[in-house]
């Protein structure tokens, strides 16, 4: 972990450490839509419990990783003099825009949910192919986690004393990289059973995460050039996210009728994330 810390003191933007970062998720989903290589098949308590995990990741790091440095970044500007607002009040404003932008998201661009059929796909009517608006749908879950990552290492870069370190950047990333592993291989075995190759397989589930790389140099970008909004920024992303989980993740992970599974499975994301974030943070 030493190294992992080393490698990115030595970037020295942020842009390229949140690229990095944003490249180190991407991949992860790409092994996890890898083991479309070496499985016909798979366990829907295994996805199940997976998608909970993903929930429990995303709970914890928008608590952990964004809303309670929101909160401090606040009380520093206070004491700074920048400004006189409450501290609750900035992490609010960003929590409830981020929210609102996924659902616009959500309303906006056509999808299909993992265990969805065709008929069930949410958005505007398309003629997209079921395969498409699948990886569409995870890459809608991917944008917030992008932006986290994001808006994490573009937070460091501000040089306020809000408890958030690099390692806490780099938890955040290695987080979000974990629960991307099984959505990737999610995407790429439906595939896999409605025919496509196991390359078009893959192809197909690591695609689903090139946003991520993407909208971390974006919401790096947009931290750095207004630093004011560091802590809306923060819990836009942490909005965002758990607007994920509430609409998507976990109605998903609890319609296979394993619930105690997907429960668990959420409890463990939960313990993983904040021991990443509070032993590296």
């Amino acid at each position: 972990m030493e190294s992992l810390i080393n490698f990115f003191e030595s970037q020295s933007s942020p842009i390229t450490q949140s690229l990095y970062a944003g490249l180190f998720t991407w991949i992860l989903t790409a092994i996890g839509a890898g083991l479309v290589f070496f499985f016909n098949s798979t366990n829907r308590k295994f996805l199940d419990a997976a998608l909970g995990f993903t929930g429990g990741v995303m709970i914890a790091a928008s608590f952990w990783s964004l809303l309670s440095p929101a909160i401090s970044a606040v009380e520093v500007q206070n004491e700074l003099g920048l400004t006189t607002l409450p501290p609750f009040l900035p992490p609010a404003i960003g929590f409830f825009l981020g929210a609102l932008f996924m659902y616009i998201l959500d309303k906006s661009i056509p999808h299909l949910h993992i265990f969805g059929k065709i008929e069930e796909a949410e958005g505007p009517k398309t003629d997209l192919k079921k395969t498409e608006l699948l990886v569409l749908a995870i890459a809608i879950h991917n944008i917030p986690e992008g932006l986290a990552v994001g808006v994490a290492f573009g937070a460091i870069a501000s040089g306020m004393d809000i408890g958030f370190t690099l390692g806490g950047a780099i938890a955040l990333a290695i987080g979000m990289g974990l629960q991307n592993a099984p959505e990737g291989f999610a995407v790429s075995m439906p595939m896999r059973r409605a025919g496509f190759s196991r390359f078009k397989s893959w192809q197909w589930g690591q695609l689903s995460a090139i946003v991520e790389p993407i909208f971390a140099v974006i919401g790096a970008a947009i931290v750095i050039a207004v630093y004011p909004i560091l802590p809306y920024a923060l819990a836009f992303a942490a909005g965002a996210m758990i607007f994920i989980v509430v609409e998507e993740v976990i109605p998903e992970s609890q319609s296979g009728g394993n619930t105690d599974i997907a429960t668990m499975g959420l409890i463990l994301g939960f313990i993983v994330m904040m021991i990443l974030d509070v032993s590296l943070g």
